[in-house]
């Protein structure tokens, strides 16, 4: 009779629907506090950086204009950050520059991450001599050393604002593909990969439907990374003097600049734009670490 009971029981009660696969990775992201501070920080900026400069214009690009407005002055009612050399205002000229900066980080880390993504796919899932042969090419690019690789291309072509996104995002791939073909060497061996190949499944149709869903974690971490890393170096070669051209600039154009005024003591030249440029690199690198943890596997309920 207990056992009757107990089966009527079991019987009344009502299964717990499974959450939602989304949900699980948008509360494992919002676990992560400096990931959501990092995407306030990002998100504002990037606001400011397109929005304030059409919204509270300032001269940034007819030096002539500029005349009238004191050089190196130092911040006041009139200029929060002060003045550069030009007189151009500092926190206009700090919106102004991550326009440009932030516009290409974004444009040429995805191209970055797009081909380095079918790279990767294709080089990890066909395997045997393409294999070989496409990571003989990889590891011959690697050992030539970027940044001096960047400057020797644009020094030949020139540093249009268009070429600026198209050579590092197309020389910047190289790392992220050996990261995916690692994830389509393993998965192609899997029980599931197998049975799609032994059903008659086209080698596009096992990556398109199994490598690629099964490696988005690595993806989007690596994504976010090749964003990061766009602007990174997009202001190394402004520091350099190879960054976009005048009368636009960068965050890296900005402190070249600022770097030699600052013996004279004119530290808002430097400071204000560095931590701006620091703040982001590091805000994104936080975003891709939550993103990662999001997507992993292991950490969804089942």
């Amino acid at each position: 009779m207990s056992i009757v009971a107990d089966n009527r029981g079991l019987v009344g009660q009502e299964e717990t629907p499974p959450v939602p696969m989304w949900r699980q990775r948008l509360k494992i992201f919002m676990a992560n506090k400096l990931a959501i501070a990092s995407c306030v920080y990002v998100i504002v900026l990037a606001l400011a950086c397109y929005l304030v400069p059409h919204i509270h214009p300032t001269n940034q690009t007819n030096q002539a204009l500029a005349f009238g407005t004191p050089e190196n002055a130092a911040p006041s009612g009139s200029h929060w950050f002060g003045t550069d050399s030009n007189g151009f205002d500092e926190l206009g000229r700090i919106f102004f520059a991550g326009e440009y900066s932030l516009t290409l980080g974004f444009l040429a880390g995805f191209i970055t991450i797009f081909v380095g993504t079918l790279y990767g796919m294709i080089s990890g899932f066909l395997g045997g001599v393409v294999d070989a042969v496409m990571m003989r090419m990889i590891d011959a690019f690697l050992s030539i050393p970027y940044i001096f690789l960047l400057i020797s291309l644009i020094t030949i072509f020139g540093r249009s604002t268009a070429f600026l996104i198209l050579v590092i995002g197309l020389t910047g791939w190289w790392g992220n593909a050996r990261i995916i073909r690692g994830d389509a060497l393993l998965i192609r061996h899997l029980d599931y990969a197998n049975a799609s190949t032994s059903m008659g499944a086209s080698k596009w149709h096992v990556i398109r439907r199994h490598v690629f869903p099964n490696s988005i974690s690595n993806i989007v971490t690596v994504a976010t990374f090749s964003v990061a890393d766009a602007i990174l170096f997009l202001s190394a070669l402004g520091f350099l003097g190879l960054g976009i051209q005048t009368p636009q600039t960068d965050w890296g154009t900005m402190l070249q600049a600022g770097t030699e005024q600052l013996q004279n003591g004119f530290w808002w030249e430097v400071f204000p734009v560095a931590i701006v440029f620091i703040l982001v690199v590091v805000a994104i690198n936080y975003i891709g670490d939550a993103l990662r943890d999001a997507f992993e596997v292991r950490l969804l309920e089942r």
